[in-house]
């Protein structure tokens, strides 16, 4: 199928079909509606800016805890500079060796395009990332203009790291060098220009991230604060996903 990239800002890869599926309805997050990420916020904007002033940007990996913004504050920024020619074409980490087909269909399109991909970490024995590598860094063909790649994960080196990796690191005349196994772990990541991390939010935090999604909220703050407390432990996590689950589960109570 062919995608009008005037009227469609988003689309989703469907590998049964081998074509790209356009997005109706875009979750519409908004960068202002984002809390408690300022910093990676700022930072991400800056690099989008760049590609589409077309200067020189990089690939981005946002790592850290789960529930903690990274794939809203994407979400956000195509929302924010789809009116001056962003784009969004999201594809699951399985279907990474398509990318090199989808990169051949946008590269001269003026439009400007983030390749996102959501939970992007591999096990040891996966190799479904060699594809990345024309993307992240290009082959014989330089590596497109107009193309990024935004990653979202839980690990920084996305892979598994464990101890047996560290057996074979050595200290050679004062500098270490890391074991075969190491290294491959760290050059994926290491391909990504900008790695920007999330943490879990502290009680504050939480809840200014709660009280964002009751900007009209007419009763006793600190009932609902208390409400939003109970309702983190019953989750073990405060996050502003927590925050937005919250939100949905208290706010009829609310009206």
């Amino acid at each position: 199928m062919k995608i009008d990239w005037n009227q469609i800002f988003a689309a989703i890869w469907r590998p049964k079909k081998e074509q790209l599926r356009p997005v109706i309805h875009v979750d519409p997050v908004s960068l202002d509606s984002l809390v408690g990420i300022d910093h990676q916020k700022s930072e991400l904007i800056k690099n989008t800016e760049r590609l589409m002033n077309a200067k020189p940007a990089n690939n981005v990996l946002l790592w850290g805890a789960r529930g903690t913004g990274k794939s809203s504050l994407i979400k956000a920024v195509l929302n924010d500079y789809k009116s001056r020619g962003l784009r969004l074409i999201e594809v699951n980490k399985d279907d990474l060796h398509s990318l090199p087909e989808i990169v051949d269909d946008i590269r001269e399109l003026p439009q400007y395009f983030i390749i996102y991909c959501d939970d992007f970490s591999f096990e040891s024995n996966d190799t479904t990332y060699v594809g990345l590598k024309s993307v992240l860094e290009g082959s014989i063909e330089q590596a497109p203009r107009n193309v990024l790649l935004y990653a979202t994960s839980n690990r920084r080196h996305l892979m598994p790291e464990y101890m047996q990796d560290n057996k074979d690191t050595k200290v050679v005349g004062g500098e270490l060098h890391f074991s075969d196994a190491v290294e491959e772990k760290i050059a994926l990541s290491d391909r990504f220009g900008l790695c920007l991390s999330f943490y879990s939010v502290n009680l504050r935090d939480y809840l200014n991230i709660v009280d964002s999604y009751f900007p009209n909220y007419k009763g006793d703050r600190k009932i609902l604060h208390e409400a939003a407390k109970l309702f983190s432990m019953t989750k073990a996590s405060r996050s502003g996903r927590t925050a937005k689950q919250f939100y949905n589960y208290y706010s009829e109570q609310d009206d």
